[in-house]
């Protein structure tokens, strides 16, 4: 048995930036590797992935070694990036911490070895010392190497799917101490080299390699399909080898190695290799295979000049705490590697050491011919893991990923408008499939990131979570002729009357009075001549009616005195139409106050507007709507540093009616010029008239939630234009609501990016949400007992428990 110290025997001689020096000579670049989310790429996306990293390395000089290092450890969740502050939030936080999942680090490391030729005996002692000086004499090459690899980082990095970034001089002498104490955490130890197998410290660890090219079948590409979320109506793709990276659920490393060898030495010596195995291919089927493989990858380099001759190893080693789950282990990476028609080798004794040792970057100039297959650079680099975990934003709104379940945070608001320049959102789904409850999650989680909330909700389905927060929300609920106490025309003092509140107003006028969208110039400015006299000769109580009834008192010399044209100012017209809405007309309740209530709203976060009893008429609607936007206007708009969202749920009812389309595109406009955002919500996209209004709605909108669909998702893709990859993501939608880890899966799409998220809730976070059934009502009695909805929420689960 062998003893390995690491530090009588360190492999480094000096780190300058992200250059090392290794002790047996050679230099080595390192870079993190940041990947795209596992799920996100298309067949197209992995093929264009595979042609980057072939046009990054095709040109960088021979004698090159490029080593790709992915290292997947199972980590216990730390919900360290979890808020822990309210109920709900502890409630999220303790139910996620501590479960398990993969966790996932890639490397790549570009290699200068000492000796250029590449062609190491079968085995090298590592840990060789050389004279400490003899890099100095080899600046100029070194330089060169380091402006070859620059260049081909910068091109990686301009595809803009993977970002490499300079790996520090601490990070690489922390990896290199977890690599060779074998991953243990909390003690050092040494490396124990026995014919058995390698221990290091707690871990017994093992190695399977493709080191030849009999280990490879007929097929090579850059991506399969995934058998788990294809149907019989689409497909869809996962990269070649991604059975070996997160879906292995096991402690492991791949080593991908890559030889950059001279085209023409190759093809002289594979020339020589022919015509020795067609003297001897009658000897066993053997050779015939071998001088077949051979034929073909000469045929490739011959015909192909952007083709690249290389050496490669492929090497995947594994460890865990029993030494008994090794065959196990071993037995699931043989599995994979039968999938993809490859036979792995099983290195034993002083070859299991060897290939453990070299595939520590440093080391990675060390494998002999014995141990590298020989082939193009385009199929080697099929073998290359193209994506990774779910990436949590800084901030954002908590999901969960699709591969653990753990809680990953997605920046929807993107305050920097790095992915969106709209953070306007819609949730599609149908009846049953959860709409309100995610929009719950959405809405509760910005709530208590101080973003005020103000929905507009024909159906009830807030006013549970929004009483967790007592002091913080109010809920406006329209009966049948009362009014909601808002009066756009009360000002509290002369400074309220600026030029944004007139402006407003206007536009109020101009809508009670139909005049749409197209509003002239010319009547614009009327409507504010006539509102600036108004506030200037009635000096109090001032409302709706005592506008009407000052335009009827002056009507006769109105336009004359204020020099309005009748064209831009019809006194007839405003006096006829809004009769209805003053002085015991039809609609007078809604403006019959005399004091403005705004001022209920103005220190709450959360406004909830509950319109249920109104959704079918038209009228009232409409003017509801107008006379929440003067409120919205005046509080909730007033800061524009203050994050604001206006959410119309059951937007489709709503719908039925044209003037309010073309009052909801008012906020899609106005919305802009303020730190906010809308969401609409509904059960499918057709409920959007086909017009320029629907269209320009769309176009603002640049999140989409859409949750499973039985009918389908070619309407969706059709109005919002999504990618065919989209349309297999949304096809690929599976909810799994049995077992102890129930969950709904989603497609969300941030800009351009896409992907199935999860959503997995705690017991109390889902008692909050819940909308209706019999476990609603028994939370709400609760309720109405304690007056308070923690209460209630902890004595219904002890209640079921």
């Amino acid at each position: 048995m062998k003893k390995i110290n690491l530090s009588a025997y360190h492999p480094i001689l000096d780190i300058q930036g992200h250059t090392v020096f290794a002790s047996n000579g050679n230099v080595v670049l390192c870079y993190t590797v940041s990947l795209p989310e596992i799920y996100s790429l298309s067949e197209k996306d992995f093929e264009q992935l595979h042609g980057a990293w072939f046009q990054a390395f095709k040109s960088l000089p021979p004698g090159t070694v490029i080593h790709k290092q992915d290292i997947y450890e199972k980590t216990a969740y730390s919900a360290a990036e979890l808020p822990n502050h309210s109920f709900l939030q502890k409630a999220t936080h303790d139910y996620f911490k501590g479960r398990e999942y993969m966790q996932h680090q890639c490397y790549l490391f570009f290699v200068l070895p000492m000796d250029k030729t590449l062609n190491a005996p079968k085995y090298v002692n590592p840990f060789r010392k050389i004279e400490k000086g003899i890099r100095k004499k080899l600046d100029h090459q070194v330089n060169e190497f380091i402006g070859a690899v620059n260049d081909a980082i910068s091109f990686i990095n301009n595809s803009r799917r993977i970002k490499l970034a300079p790996m520090l001089p601490d990070f690489f002498i922390g990896f290199t101490e977890a690599y060779f104490n074998g991953f243990n955490e909390g003690f050092d130890t040494d490396i124990q080299l026995a014919k058995k197998g390698i221990a290091i410290g707690d871990h017994h660890m093992d190695v399977l390699a493709v080191n030849s090219e009999l280990c490879f079948g007929e097929v090579l590409q850059s991506s399969k399909i995934n058998d788990k979320f294809t149907s019989d109506d689409f497909t869809f793709h996962q990269g070649f080898i991604d059975g070996l990276g997160l879906n292995l659920n096991e402690n492991h490393i791949i080593n991908q190695i890559i030889y950059l060898d001279d085209k023409h030495k190759w093809r002289k010596l594979l020339d020589k290799k022919i015509e020795e195995l067609s003297k001897s291919s009658n000897f066993g089927t053997q050779n015939k295979v071998v001088l077949k493989k051979i034929r073909h990858i000469l045929d490739q380099i011959n015909e192909d000049d952007s083709s690249r001759i290389i050496r490669g190893h492929l090497n995947v080693v594994f460890w865990s705490q029993e030494a008994s789950e090794l065959p196990r282990i071993a037995s699931k990476i043989k599995t994979e590697f039968k999938e993809l028609d490859i036979v792995p080798y099983y290195p034993n004794g002083e070859e299991r050491k060897h290939y453990f040792l070299n595939s520590y970057p440093c080391f990675a100039s060390n494998f002999s011919n014995q141990d590298l297959y020989v082939t193009d650079l385009k199929h080697a680099l099929c073998l290359y893991i193209n994506n990774t975990n779910y990436r949590s934003d800084n901030t954002g709104v908590i999901f969960n990923d699709r591969q653990h379940n753990i809680p990953v945070l997605k920046d929807v608001w993107d305050e920097r408008k790095k992915r969106i320049k709209a953070r306007n959102f819609a949730i599609f789904a149908p009846t049953g499939e959860g709409k309100s409850f995610l929009a719950n999650n959405i809405l509760r989680q910005y709530f208590e990131q101080q973003v005020r909330l103000v929905i507009i909700d024909l159906g009830g389905s807030y006013s549970k979570f929004a009483k967790l927060y007592p002091n913080d929300h109010i809920i406006l609920r329209y009966e049948q002729g009362k009014n909601l106490g808002i009066n756009p025309f009360y000002i509290s003092s002369e400074a309220d009357l600026s030029p944004e509140r007139l402006e407003d107003l206007s536009v109020f006028l101009l809508e009670l009075l139909a005049e749409g969208n197209s509003v002239s110039k010319g009547k614009e400015v009327a409507m504010k001549k006539v509102l600036l006299h108004y506030y200037n000769q009635i000096r109090k109580y001032h409302s709706l009616a005592s506008l009407y009834r000052f335009v009827d008192k002056s009507k006769e010399n109105l336009t004359q005195d204020l020099g309005i044209r009748e064209e831009h100012f019809s006194t007839y017209d405003f006096l006829h139409i809004l009769s209805e809405y003053v002085d015991g007309g039809l609609y007078s309740f809604l403006f019959n106050i005399g004091e403005d209530q705004t001022y209920k709203i103005e220190d709450k976060r959360m406004i909830v507007f509950e319109l249920d009893e109104v959704k079918d008429n038209k009228e009232i609607l409409s003017v509801m709507l107008k006379l929440i936007k003067s409120a919205i206007q005046r509080t909730i708009w007033r800061n524009r540093s203050e994050k604001g969202i206006i959410l119309f749920d059951e937007f489709a009812k709503q719908l039925k009616f044209g003037n309010v389309l073309e009052s909801v595109e008012f906020y899609y406009q106005a919305i802009r010029k303020q730190n906010g955002a809308i969401g609409i919500i509904l059960q499918s996209i057709n409920q959007l008239p086909q017009n320029s209004t629907s269209a320009s709605i769309l176009e603002n909108t640049q999140i989409i939630y859409s949750l499973r669909n039985e009918k389908g998702y070619d309407e969706l893709q059709k109005r919002l234009n999504l990618s065919s990859h989209d349309l297999n993501q949304l096809r690929s939608i599976r909810n799994n609501l049995t077992g102890d880890r129930k969950y709904t899966e989603m497609f969300i799409k941030i800009g351009k990016e896409s992907n199935i998220f999860r959503l997995e809730v705690p017991k109390e976070v889902y008692a909050a949400y819940l909308t209706d059934g019999s476990e609603n009502e028994i939370i709400m009695a609760l309720y109405e007992k304690h007056r308070d909805m923690e209460t209630a929420i902890k004595e219904f689960l002890t209640s079921k428990t």
